[in-house]
């Protein structure tokens, strides 16, 4: 009886494990805390909220972040200062930062 109580407490226990790692892998902001420029923001629902959006930003070198808000395609979108240059940058759901052309 021991024996079998105590294997029911070991998968349940792997399961639980398994679960969690597959709920982190699933956003990859989460599995790498790594910030990338990438070319084009990933379109999707962002699960960042401003603050965490602003330390991203920051994190990649960006200064001076103002008027951030969040766009209809999921990017935290804004202006930012990186290296003395003024930008527009957004932020995707997976943590991506891209800089922005200035027309949009």
């Amino acid at each position: 009886m021991m024996k079998r109580i105590f294997l029911v407490l070991a998968v349940g226990a792997l399961a639980g494990s398994a679960v969690t790692a597959l709920a982190q892998d699933s956003n990859p902001a989460i599995k790498d805390s790594k910030v990338t420029h990438v070319g084009h923001a990933a379109e999707g629902a962002n699960s960042f909220t401003e603050d965490q959006a602003r330390g991203r930003l920051t994190k990649a070198g960006y200064t001076k972040i103002s008027d951030l808000r969040k766009d209809d395609k999921g990017h935290w979108v804004g202006t930012a200062v990186k290296k003395g240059k003024k930008s527009k940058v957004a932020l995707d759901y997976k943590g991506n930062v891209t800089v922005l052309p200035h027309n949009k």
